[in-house]
């Protein structure tokens, strides 16, 4: 088949993968039927899942050639129009309609892999479940006495996003609670903690996090507010301090992507927290509401404006993106469309139906860490709705000493200026003695990178500042392991209680033969001491990539971008590095690659908003009935177990 030659032409030119190229053989060697417009649906709906997607949207594609954007002289794959491409696929038995079991599903317009298709559709169902349903145990004398004294008015400013929050998160089985940093999500929820014991002493409560840092930082932020909670001592004991991963929480298994909780064993807990839901992919967020008892709350908390998950999906931006239906109708009606939400979301957003969700959502938009004349607070709200012009005005004016701008040139060196910076800072923590005050230091200042490779990738940025700390003598970098060497861990160890994302440094210790050993602060305050040997998988870490650095806060941080723009610099990639920064922001880079990433949001293909909204007669431009895509039975015998999804 010639289709195939040039699918795996494109792979030699690093744009398919080897994954994309196996499944396609895989295709045609289960199908005699298998025309070449299937058989590019086919790759295609791999190559998009595997780029973050949950299924590749055929309309999008239909009538245009693959890649939509590429380099001359690429032999681009030419698309058949919907109508055809609609119908070559549903004429092959290896492509099913949502209620099949086959390897893909064509769900009007958009092709999935089927197990992607099938946590869509059972988190849906998970969502819509348990946003219907009041909780009916709330004892509301107690619950508003608790209101008014854990969410008081001080100097006349109201609290009132929070204690809707609050409110809604003990009234509610399901509730999401969105802000950006310093909104005050994590004190909201431990007063909502405080609430929901106030109303049952004995709750058994689970708080979780993606990652094993994310969860870290949960726990620390519970150890210090709990001191000044407005509650009994008994209330504030049995708050819990323990936090989880994810994984940790569901019991993942060796070499395995079951978990020992699921559907048929569930978690035994009424109460389930999950911080930092925007890094959450859809895999794990379906198994993990399959895994939560249907009488439970289930919190969610995060920022919907911030990166997605590396993995399939964006779901807290889908969920958020269907509740906000009733917003932007207002703003569709007022010949206003809002820049932030899909074409299917304003297409839906002016028919008359009642929304599910809009009751689970809370919206923090109010920062109590940066004032009304912050640089970084502007710059960041600039970026999250799209301005680049504006985003660069603040950069440059001096009325923002906080927030700066400077022009990187075509060398792939960095500047002189910039390396004399940050020559500055990391001499500044090698001076010191003690190694809790080297680490304190370090952890004020971050460089942070928009990729991973490239001139000014996190690979070569850490290899040439290296190299400069080395000649300046400040480092002496000959081997594998040096003092002075930060690092950072990639792959969780339970045993030792590190996770990735953790940071340290290797240092001589004086106490031990001068030997080098890696230094972790912990959540005490104390240092943990471990041979270098022993340390997970780790890597060196004086520059790291925005996507590390989510659920991090530093002081200062100084954003490195590309020369050259690519889909992977979005306005959400921007907005999440800048919001890492307490203090100052500096932002190095080419103005019109700025701009563009500004102007570009994360393009994921997902049906899941679709999912969450009520069934109902809606027609595409094609006459296609929209309707057609009714979820699965949860409790359906014909139903795929855990075991067929995965």
């Amino acid at each position: 088949m010639n289709l195939l030659k040039n699918i795996e032409h494109l792979r030699d030119l690093g744009i398919f993968t080897d994954i994309d190229i196996h499944f396609a053989k895989l295709m045609l060697s289960l199908s005699n039927d298998l025309d070449e417009a299937s058989l590019l649906g086919a790759v295609l709906a791999s190559y998009f899942t595997n780029l973050g997607s949950s299924c590749v949207d055929l309309s999008i594609l239909a009538n245009r050639s693959f890649p939509l954007q590429s380099e001359p002289g690429i032999n681009k794959l030419p698309c058949p129009t919907l109508s055809n491409w609609q119908s070559s696929l549903r004429n092959c038995h290896i492509v099913g309609s949502p209620g099949d079991y086959t390897p893909l599903i064509l769900d009007t317009h958009r092709l999935y892999l089927y197990r992607y298709f099938y946590y869509e559709q059972q988190l849906a169902i998970q969502i819509r479940l348990r946003s219907s349903q009041l909780c009916r145990d709330v004892n509301h004398d107690i619950l508003e006495e608790g209101l008014s004294r854990l969410f008081p008015s001080q100097s006349g400013i109201s609290m009132d996003q929070q204690k809707y929050a609050a409110q809604t998160a003990v009234q509610r089985h399901f509730c999401i609670i969105s802000g950006g940093p310093g909104s005050g999500k994590t004190s909201t929820v431990i007063k909502i903690l405080a609430l929901l014991l106030s109303q049952d002493p004995d709750l058994n409560i689970a708080l979780a996090a993606p990652t094993g840092k994310a969860a870290i930082r949960l726990q620390e932020s519970i150890i210090q507010t709990l001191p000044h909670l407005n509650c009994t001592q008994k209330i504030k004991s049995a708050i819990p301090q323990e936090t989880y991963t994810i994984h940790r929480l569901l019991g993942s298994r060796t070499n395995s992507p079951y978990f020992r909780s699921h559907a048929g064993n569930l978690l035994a807990y009424q109460v389930v927290v999950v911080d930092e839901a925007s890094m959450v992919d859809l895999a794990l967020m379906t198994k993990l509401a399959q895994a939560i008892p249907k009488s439970a709350r289930w919190i969610l908390l995060g920022d919907k404006d911030q990166l997605a998950s590396v993995e399939a999906g964006t779901v807290l931006g889908d969920i958020c993106e269907a509740s906000f239906l009733d917003k932007y109708k207002g703003q569709i009606e007022n010949n206003n469309e809002p820049n932030e939400v899909s074409q299917f979301t304003m297409k839906l957003a002016g028919t008359k139906f009642p929304n599910p969700l809009q009751d689970n959502i809370a919206l923090l938009d109010k920062s109590y860490r940066f004032g009304e004349n912050s640089g970084i607070w502007k710059l960041a709200q600039a970026v999250k709705q799209g301005q680049s012009e504006k985003v660069l005005r603040i950069l440059n004016s001096k009325n923002y000493p906080d927030v700066n701008w400077h022009h990187l040139g075509l060398s792939e060196d960095l500047p002189s200026v910039l390396i004399e910076q940050i020559m500055i800072n990391f001499s500044r923590c090698l001076a010191e003695k003690l190694p809790v005050k080297i680490l304190q230091l370090f952890e004020q200042f971050r460089i942070l990178c928009a990729t991973r490779r490239g001139p000014y990738g996190v690979e070569a940025i850490n290899r040439q500042i290296e190299d400069e700390l080395n000649k300046k003598g400040i480092v002496r970098a000959i081997s594998r392991c040096y003092h002075g060497q930060p690092i950072m861990i990639t792959r969780n160890d339970y045993t030792l209680k590190l996770f990735n994302g953790d940071i340290g440094i290797i240092l001589r210790n004086p106490v031990n033969r001068n030997e080098l050993q890696a230094f972790f602060p912990s959540l005490e305050g104390e240092i943990r001491i471990f041979w270098p040997h022993r340390l997970p998988k780790h890597e060196t870490v004086y520059a790291m990539t925005i996507h590390k650095s989510q659920g991090s806060e530093f002081d200062k941080v100084l954003i490195l971008l590309p020369q050259q723009f690519s889909t992977l610099l979005t306005r959400e990639l921007v907005y999440t590095g800048i919001t890492r920064a307490k203090q100052r922001v500096d932002i190095w880079g080419n103005e019109q690659v700025f701009s563009s990433a500004i102007s570009q949001k994360i393009n994921r293909s997902s049906g899941l908003c679709e999912q969450l909204m009520p069934i109902m007669k809606t027609e595409d431009e094609n006459g296609e009935d929209l309707s057609e895509n009714k979820p699965l039975n949860l409790f359906s015998d014909k139903s795929p177990s855990n075991t067929v999804a995965d």
